[in-house]
Formats: structure tokens, C-alpha cells, sequence
């Protein structure tokens, strides 16, 4: 349940800071953020059925943020290279 929490502040940090962004970072971010949470309820779901361990959990959902991290920086590259 923490981990829901730790998503939906930081998505809301990042909506107050997405009038900064460019477009392309802007469609990454929300993508990363769209397939982190789908990852997170999945692992949240076989860890709650037994299927994983905690730290198994953890270990997805950690994978997830930092794969929509790495999505968000290729989104700001790319509008760093197209001049926005």
C-alpha cells in the first residue's frame, strides 16, 4: 500500500512540473508512469497471492520505475534534439 502512495505523489509532483517538460518527455513520462503502475499492482497481486516474495515484489516495482525513468530521459532527449 506504501508503494501506491510512493507512486501517486511522485506522479503528482510530476504533473506540476510537466509545463516545463516537452512534448515527447511529457508522452514518455505518462507511459512509464502508466506501465509502472500496471507492473506494481501485478507484483502487488502475485505477492499478496503468494506467488513472489516481498522483496521479489519490490524488486519488480523497482525495475518498472526505473525502465519509466529511463523513458522519461529518452522523451527529454529527444526534445532537447528537436530544439523544445
Amino acid at each position: 500500500m506504501m508503494k501506491k502512495f510512493a507512486i501517486a505523489t511522485v506522479a503528482a509532483l510530476g504533473l506540476g512540473l510537466a509545463a516545463c517538460d516537452g512534448p515527447q518527455e511529457n508522452a514518455a513520462e505518462d507511459a512509464g508512469e502508466q506501465m509502472a503502475e500496471e507492473v506494481n499492482d501485478q507484483a502487488e497481486a502475485m505477492e499478496d497471492a503468494g506467488q513472489i516474495t516481498d522483496a521479489q515484489e519490490d524488486a519488480m516495482t523497482d525495475a518498472a520505475e526505473d525502465k519509466a525513468d529511463a523513458m522519461e530521459e529518452a522523451g527529454e532527449a529527444a526534445d532537447e534534439a528537436a530544439g523544445q
